[in-house]
């Protein structure tokens, strides 16, 4: 069975968007390619960060993270050479419609004096990055067992050419941006 969101996509949101901007081409269409969520965790924190990242990120997305590791040691970051850094999720398809939709349904109302998210993050090719300064706005993650709060950056890749219509493509999918 597909995602509650692909099917809003199919029906409702590529007639609009085809009336919206003529397209002549079904293909032109906008269309989510992946939603990549990125924890990145400070090098000096103590030992059992990263995993406690990884597990975090892996009940959140039902997918097991990658280990992102430095690329070159930095003295002044106090950062060494291969050192875990991080941990990112890449999710496609079903699992990319899911996330989204628990994302906008039930996480994102959580947090605390909520508004809307800016619709100038975009970075010129009509991919939208935001990011979540606390882990526990999922209601997957319990309360009791965080050992720390962690941030994440969600990045939302579409096939849009430009912002604008990627704006439409994401305000057509129920994805809340604050009014000006």
């Amino acid at each position: 069975m597909k995602a509650r969101l692909y099917e809003k996509y199919k029906n409702e949101v590529v007639p609009a968007l085809k009336q919206k901007h003529n397209y002549q081409n079904v293909h032109q269409i906008p269309k989510f390619v992946k939603i990549v969520v990125n924890m990145g965790v400070s090098a000096s924190l103590e030992k059992g960060a990263i995993e406690d990242a990884a597990k975090d990120l892996s009940q959140l997305t039902g997918r097991k993270p990658v280990i992102s590791k430095s690329r070159q040691a930095i003295a002044s970051f106090k950062l060494r050479e291969n050192q875990p850094i991080g941990c990112r999720v890449t999710l496609r398809k079903d699992a990319m419609y899911e996330f989204f939709d628990r994302l906008v349904a039930t996480a994102l109302p959580r947090i605390r004096d909520f508004r809307g998210l800016s619709p100038r993050k975009f970075d010129g090719r009509g991919n939208y990055t935001f990011g979540v300064s606390d882990q526990t706005i999922f209601p997957e993650i319990e309360l009791e067992k965080i050992k720390r709060q962690q941030g994440m950056d969600i990045t939302i890749v579409t096939t849009a050419p430009t912002d604008a219509q990627a704006l439409d493509l994401l305000k057509f999918m129920g994805f809340p941006f604050a009014e000006k």
